[in-house]
């Protein structure tokens, strides 16, 4: 099981992932060239100005309002992208199979920053159920998708300290983020690839169109 999930599984895994990916794409295109609206809008000043006030903490009016949350999603955010570019143990996979290697961060560091994505993924959770007017728009698949998405970095911090059977929890490590992998053009987890385009379209609606702020 384990040479099968980190061979043809993780191999399959990017295959869907990019095949989808740009199936994805292709189908956004598609849909906004029937839309003569969309791409008589876009416009790149007023895109980017939406984008870079998007992604800079305490950009947006309701960031400001909610300084506690704007702190904790940055930092998920944050880490749940950095930390499995740059952990040294994936490093040396990549290494090993394909003779890839970039720059890591000291796992003293990666470490923190799972434990980050893990903590803050369980308050997420708990806000979905604490608060009436999160849960009132809560389903199921909700709570499912935040599952996947934690797995992961759970199995890879119970693998990095053996605290259960080392070859099972690495095993359910990497077959979990196969699984992230390939669900990501087919979920809500596509704004991860499309974060960009829906920002840079609303940006210029309203600033180009309204002459106004998006936030």
């Amino acid at each position: 099981m384990y040479e099968f999930v980190r061979g043809p599984l993780v191999w399959l895994a990017f295959i869907v992932f990019i095949l989808g990916s740009i199936y994805r794409l292709l189908q956004i295109r598609s849909q906004l060239k029937k839309d003569k609206v969309v791409f008589s809008y876009m416009n790149f000043k007023y895109g980017m100005r939406s984008i870079l006030h998007w992604i800079t903490p305490f950009g947006a009016v309701n960031m400001r309002k909610r300084p506690a949350f704007t702190i904790m999603s940055f930092l998920f955010h944050f880490c749940l992208i950095i930390t499995p570019i740059f952990l040294l143990g994936h490093n040396l996979v990549w290494y090993e199979s394909w003779g890839i290697h970039w720059w890591t961060l000291p796992e003293r560091i990666t470490n923190i920053m799972t434990i980050i994505v893990v903590a803050a993924g369980f308050i997420f959770a708990l806000r979905r159920i604490a608060d009436p007017t999160v849960r009132l728009v809560t389903a199921f698949s909700d709570f499912l998708l935040l599952l996947i998405v934690l797995a992961p970095f759970i199995t890879g911090l119970f693998a990095y300290y053996q605290a259960f059977d080392y070859k099972t929890m690495i095993t359910l490590h990497i077959l979990s983020g196969c699984l992230w992998l390939m669900i990501i053009p087919f979920t809500r987890i596509v704004h991860m690839i499309f974060f960009g385009i829906s920002r840079a379209y609303m940006g210029s609606e309203f600033g180009y169109v309204r002459h106004a702020k998006d936030w």
